[in-house]
């Protein structure tokens, strides 16, 4: 019989010479997803500001009319079809999917997912950059790699991809700990090995929030324009025992939500796919017509509905004193099913319209239940996010660092988390979705159709 490989020992590994040269890299990976990173995020800031204020103040309306969503977001949809079906890479992780970590994105995989990212976030669809980011720090990882250390093995790929993951998240939730959980969580990392992953990784990380905020005060462009902040809501007061009654009750509503979007948007996964260029376009006209009916019956910006969400957060908990539970549930409805569409037609992360909807969910439950808004919102967000990561410590992390609601907040935050997990995985057990549209390989990509 053969000997088995003797066990590795990341302890000596971690000592020797060779993981301090990996180290190293890992600072250069760093830095140059950092600044990829701060690009990408400027140029998606830059055409949504140009497209939907400037412009239309440059032809001379003043001000955005209400038909002006249709004809961009629409417009969305071809530079995403060509990215899916014509570029190396299919344009990048499919949403509906969740943001499970598969295999790194390959270099030559990038300018079609930055494409298809770039051309639908700036354009208004109802995702978010932290997938792209992802496959970006992952992709060049692996490129900064094999420019610096030619003829690395594959582990020091696989190190140097999650490395750069883990910079490029760590941008937009404007901490290095918040990206390093998701990152950990997403990938399924774990085991004695994982200190040799975290250590590059957080090394990276760090160096690239240094790097990140220096381009901001050396650009004068504000990193806070898309880097996730504080809510600025009050703590949360003391706990009372029909807190935890309403968590669990907004926990089982987010989490049945929840599982309705995704089979929609799985639904429209499969029909977007079988003719792309006819489609995607026609989904994105359908989030634009949405987004325009909501402002006309809501009387509020489509905005609300545009978007990923991570933006409007700030002023809507600010305004929430004056919005009735009618408008918050107008919201509710019609970003959920803006963020359907988009999640099964487009390319990008799901999890700031998860954060933005379990918000509102928080707001409207105030309003309803007269449970402190904090609290509300914490829970709302924690249990919607849960529900569609599928990432309960994630969750948990997330929805206490953006509403800063105090240890009050704590217990019902876990308590939502967990009990939105279990309904969610109950209801998938029962009714699995489907994998996606018969065209969707088992690494979770497109393959190049017409």
């Amino acid at each position: 019989m053969g000997q088995t490989a003797p066990p590795i020992d990341p302890g000596a590994l971690i000592r020797s010479k060779g993981y301090a040269a990996l180290l190293v890299l890992a600072a250069i990976v760093g830095i140059a997803v950092s600044l990829a990173g701060w690009a990408f995020l400027e140029l998606v800031a830059a055409i949504q500001h140009w497209v939907f204020l400037d412009l239309p103040v440059t032809l001379g309306m003043g001000s955005a009319p209400w038909w002006w969503p249709i004809p961009w977001v629409t417009l969305a949809g071809l530079p995403v079809a060509v990215a899916i079906v014509r570029l190396p890479g299919h344009g990048g992780h499919r949403p509906a999917a969740g943001l499970k970590s598969g295999p790194p994105t390959m270099p030559i995989d990038l300018p079609g997912v930055m494409l298809a990212a770039v051309a639908g976030l700036g354009l208004g669809i109802v995702l978010g950059p932290e997938a792209p980011l992802i496959a970006l720090g992952g992709g060049l990882g692996i490129l900064t790699v094999r420019l610096v250390r030619r003829g690395a093995p594959d582990q020091v790929m696989l190190v140097m991809a999650a490395a750069g993951s883990f910079a490029a998240i760590s941008t937009i939730f404007g901490n290095p700990v918040v990206g390093a959980v998701i990152i950990i969580e997403a990938a399924g990392l774990g085991g004695p090995t994982l200190p040799l992953v975290l250590l590059p990784g957080l090394l990276a990380a760090g160096i690239g929030s240094v790097v990140f905020l220096g381009m901001g005060n050396l650009t004068g462009l504000s990193e806070s324009a898309y880097a996730l902040g504080s809510l600025g809501l009050p703590p949360a007061p003391p706990l009372v025992l029909t807190d935890f009654f309403w968590a669990i009750l907004i926990a089982v509503i987010a989490a049945v939500m929840t599982r309705v979007i995704v089979e929609l948007a799985v639904s429209a996964e499969r029909y977007a796919m079988g003719r792309p260029f006819v489609l995607i376009p026609v989904a994105g006209l359908t989030v634009a017509i949405l987004a325009v009916v909501f402002a006309a019956v809501a009387s509020e910006p489509a905005n609300l509905v545009l978007f990923s969400g991570q933006d409007a957060m700030v002023s809507l908990v600010q305004r929430a004193p004056a919005l009735s539970a009618a408008t918050l549930g107008l919201v509710v409805v019609f970003k959920g099913l803006a963020w359907a569409v988009s999640l099964g037609g487009f390319r990008g992360g799901p999890t700031f319209p998860a954060m933005f909807i379990g918000l509102v969910l928080g707001l409207f439950a105030a309003h309803l239940t007269g449970l402190p808004e904090a609290s509300a919102v914490a829970i709302g967000m924690g249990a919607m996010t849960a529900s569609m990561l599928r990432l309960p410590l994630s969750a948990v992390i997330l929805a206490m660092v953006v509403t800063q609601a105090g240890v009050n907040a704590a217990p019902l935050i876990i308590l939502a988390v967990v009990a939105a997990y279990i309904v969610t995985e109950v209801l998938v057990a029962r009714r699995p979705p489907a994998s996606g549209p018969e065209t969707v390989t088992a690494g979770g990509q497109a393959p190049a159709t017409a």
